[in-house]
């Protein structure tokens, strides 16, 4: 079992940053890839980065790349989203997830969820 809680959102102006943290409990987190998927008001959950187990392999969605960045720290159970040049159009609802069955741009295939952490970007 992997509980998950999320920190680090809030309020910016659009082109400023925020750096999202999520803190994992379980002492198999390094066992897990992990993803950042987010969701606005009234539309479907999206997926937004993934990274194995390692932190080797990333893979982010084509609306991010380059202004995100996915990383982890197993030794601190944790995984974080280094977000750059914000938009107005990334104000949304961000989770963090965990996957036994590595990287995944899918939401069905994610076995954990945390609770969310809210983004706003000012225009």
């Amino acid at each position: 079992q992997v509980q998950l809680v999320e920190s680090g959102g809030g309020l910016v102006q659009a082109g400023g940053s925020l750096r999202l943290s999520c803190a994992a409990s379980g002492r198999t987190f390094g066992s897990y890839a992990m993803g950042w998927f987010r969701q606005a008001p009234g539309k479907e959950r999206e997926f937004v980065a993934t990274l194995s187990w390692s932190g080797g392999s990333t893979y982010y969605a084509d609306s991010v790349k380059g202004r995100f960045t996915i990383s982890r720290d197993n030794a601190k159970r944790s995984v974080y989203l280094q977000m750059n040049s914000l938009k107005p159009e990334d104000t949304a609802d961000y989770y963090c997830a965990a996957t036994f069955i590595g990287p995944s741009r899918q939401v069905s295939e994610y076995n954990y969820w945390g609770q969310g952490t809210q983004v706003t970007v000012s225009s």
